[in-house]
């Protein structure tokens, strides 16, 4: 059977999704290394971070849900500039803030401005970007949160104070904005690729049949018709699923490698660097696999292999083998986040599949903010070895989930 040619992304569009999922990452980085400093000069307790990131996450899925439902209307290339213009201002009023109570405002409405952008760029790159790409794209969103505090271990060691950390970063995402509105225009076509697996055909013996283009103009459709989608709110559990175990990870490995496994504070922070660093590695080399194998294969390949991770963490045994758990949950859920996106239109339709993308993006949101949480106050009233065993419930959900979703789109 011949090949249909590939139609690809505009190099000039693939830099600017790159970069903005750089700049999506890097307001996460800054906070971690500033806090200190921060709340000093604002002269509030290390706990009133809490505020902060609580306004940033209320903003953050109030604009994703919502950005999904007026893509449509704005264009894509319009929300982007816009958001892209909300978050550096904002990031200008972090600079500028005197105390708590205008900073928790200004992260509000950064929240509005990266979840618009993540929702957007999302909707976008599922319909005009192949595995690959959207692979490759959610991988510079861990470059930005690794450069995030490069920048502000930077600013402080030459003894500039927070706020210039902040200001460089507003200025790059002014000019980001400036970028994304010179190129409003080119942003409305998202090519004939379609909106899954199969967008950018590839070679022979590609698992993923190539999907039919996607029309310019969609018919419309009503809200309350995607509302009633049983798996446009499976999709959202899947997210919020995954988002929590990725995050849940993070948070408290460390603990559990000190604590629970009595591994050295310096070998542990290693070990969780390299947590991170295999979901950055395991994106850009699982991105080419998907596009050659199948977006379909990759995923369930992947939440398999997160819950195999998860049983090495959750046995109790060596350090080692919960640092090997940890890496192999970073790898095997490096491609899950994208790639559930990627195959939003395959599940609910493509006239849907920009409001599901929105409600998914909120749904990680929340599994960002509540689950770990959640998994911390478990841990407060057993023990730090019940990281394990959550994990391990997560990812035999988000599996069960998937293969509900699975079933009922055949």
């Amino acid at each position: 059977m011949a090949l249909v040619p590939a139609i690809r992304p505009r190099a000039s569009l693939l830099l600017l999704a790159y970069l903005a999922f750089v700049s999506l990452g890097l307001p996460d980085g800054l906070i971690g290394v500033g806090w200190p400093s921060m709340r000093i000069d604002l002269g509030v307790p290390t706990e009133a971070v809490g505020v902060v990131l609580a306004a940033g996450t209320t903003g953050y899925l109030t604009s994703s849900v919502l950005a999904g439902f007026t893509l449509a209307r704005l264009g894509v290339g319009r929300l982007l500039a816009g958001s892209t213009l909300l978050a550096s201002l904002a990031l200008t009023g972090y600079a500028a803030a005197p105390d708590l109570a205008p900073l928790a405002g200004f992260a509000l409405v950064l929240g509005l401005g990266s979840g618009a952008v993540d929702s957007g760029l999302n909707a976008y790159a599922a319909g005009a970007f192949g595995p690959r790409h959207m692979n490759w794209m959610h991988a510079f969103f861990g470059l930005g949160v690794a450069i995030g505090p490069l920048i502000m271990t930077g600013v402080l060691s030459a003894g500039l104070a927070w706020r210039w950390g902040y200001g460089g970063v507003a200025a790059a995402q002014l000019a980001l904005a400036v970028a994304f509105a010179l190129t409003v225009r080119a942003w409305r076509d998202r090519g004939s690729t379609g909106a899954g697996a199969g967008d950018e055909r590839g070679p022979a013996g590609s698992a993923d049949p190539p999907l039919p283009a996607v029309a310019a103009t969609l018919a419309p459709v009503r809200v309350r018709d995607t509302l009633r989608l049983p798996a446009a709110w499976l999709g959202a559990l899947a997210f919020t699923v995954y988002v929590a175990i990725e995050m849940s990870a993070g948070l408290w490995a460390f603990l559990l490698l000190t604590e629970g496994r009595g591994l050295g504070a310096a070998a542990a922070g290693g070990a969780v660097s390299a947590y991170w660093g295999s979901l950055f590695v395991g994106r850009v080399v699982q991105g080419v696999v998907a596009e050659r194998l199948g977006s379909s294969g990759v995923l369930r390949g992947s939440l398999l292999g997160m819950a195999a991770g998860a049983a090495l963490i959750a046995v109790p045994g060596p350090a080692w083998l919960a640092v090997a758990g940890l890496v192999v949950v970073g790898f095997a859920a490096a491609p899950v986040f994208p790639l559930l996106t990627l195959t939003t239109a395959e599940r609910v339709g493509a006239a849907h599949a920009d409001r599901v993308i929105g409600l998914q993006i909120g749904a990680a949101g929340l599994g960002a903010a509540a689950v770990p949480a959640g998994i911390g106050v478990l841990i407060a009233g057993t023990s730090v070895e019940a990281l394990g065993p959550a994990l391990l419930v997560l990812a035999v959900l988000l599996v069960a989930i998937h293969a509900a979703g699975y079933r009922r789109t055949r």
